[in-house]
């Protein structure tokens, strides 16, 4: 395999990955098209996933205001996900954080427009029937 080994698991034995195989399975056979899991399979989705993780981490400690405390912080890794081309696939899933009564008063805004949107229409469909 590969010639990094990262850490050491209970035994004191070497490992070449850190994050648990036993729930990178569980996740992986929780997908309706897989079967059964390789091995081999399963370890390379792990350490491709420690890497993807540390790339990301990385990028958003450079390009984020983490240089400045010498910390990570979440703002950091959102505003990397909607900043970043290559990790736009991440908005969703980290969003911007927002102040409870800011996000009332958005929804409150896009309701009213819904309902002026809807009552627009409802009075173009009684133009048009007139």
């Amino acid at each position: 395999m590969a010639d990094v080994v990262v850490g050491k698991d209970k035994c004191g034995e070497q490992r070449l990955v850190s994050l648990p195989l036993s729930r990178i399975r569980v996740i992986m056979k929780s997908s309706p098209e897989v079967s059964s899991i390789n091995q081999e399979a399963l370890v390379l989705t792990a350490k491709a996933t420690e890497l993807f993780v540390q790339y990301l981490a990385t990028y958003s400690y450079r390009h984020g205001s983490g240089k400045e405390k010498k910390a990570l912080t979440y703002s950091d890794l959102s505003n990397t996900a909607e900043g970043s081309e290559t990790f736009q696939f991440l908005a969703d899933i980290l969003p911007k954080k927002i102040l409870a009564s800011k996000y009332l008063k958005m929804l409150k805004e896009k309701r009213e427009e819904e309902e002026e949107e809807n009552n627009n229409d409802e009075s173009e469909d009684d133009e048009a029937e007139s």
